[in-house]
């Protein structure tokens, strides 16, 4: 710890990518005396210095620092780093699920949980199938997916959507767009709702008729992101 009176923690956030951090909170750091030689010389006291920040403010670096421990001066870190915040959560209870009719997720939001296996969102998605619509916010179009034969429902089809190496699902549709657009657009733009649930032991051919109501009444094969 050097002779640093405060200590600032942050944690590599691979959920967004090596140059992201979460905020973990402010410490006091005080020197054990005794000095030890079989354990730490210093003790951490927990600061409400920003704490309302913990789990939510998200920095970005410039360059990525690897994934070992590490301590560095605040000076050195903006010096050579470059931080700026990339990310202030408005909601310390993103954790919590709202019911299935209030469910409006953007993407960074549906990482966080799927990434977090929060619980509550992972036992109400993944207990129901169900019919649900991507929005594009950057333009208003729509697209209308299911999960109809995923063990874990919602939970498992949306799981692919928040994965950054994945974002679309598989959905040819959407991986054209992805091709043109980039990742960031995905990223920057996609939100995600449900339009109805369905009972897991629900046939898939059901559900499927239903998806393919839902694409009529929002005319999402004319007017937005559906080619079937």
């Amino acid at each position: 710890m050097g002779n640093a009176r405060f200590l600032l923690a942050f944690a590599q956030y691979y959920t967004y990518g090596p140059q992201y951090f979460i905020f973990g909170g402010a410490f006091e750091v005080s020197e054990i005396k005794p000095d030890r030689y079989d354990d730490l010389g210093y003790d951490l006291t927990p600061l409400p210095l920003h704490a309302d920040y913990i789990k939510r403010l998200i920095i970005k670096l410039e360059t990525p620092i690897g994934r070992s421990p590490y301590l560095r001066h605040y000076a050195g870190v903006q010096a050579s780093l470059n931080p700026e915040v990339y990310e202030l959560a408005p909601d310390t209870k993103l954790g919590t699920f709202p019911g299935y009719q209030n469910v409006r997720l953007r993407h960074h939001e549906l990482q966080r949980i799927i990434a977090n296996d929060e619980p509550s969102w992972k036992d109400a998605l993944s207990s129901v199938k169900g019919v649900y619509v991507i929005t594009d916010l950057s333009n208003g179009r729509l697209y209308v997916g299911s999960a109809s034969g995923e063990a874990n429902g919602l939970w498992q089809r949306w799981s692919g959507y928040a994965h950054l190496k994945n974002l679309t699902g598989g959905n040819v549709e959407l991986e054209q767009l992805r091709a043109g657009l980039g990742d960031s657009h995905i990223i920057g733009n996609f939100q995600y709702s449900i339009l109805e649930i369905f009972d897991p032991k629900t046939r898939a051919d059901t559900i499927l008729k239903r998806e393919s109501f839902w694409k009529l009444a929002l005319d999402s094969r004319t007017h937005g992101m559906n080619l079937n």
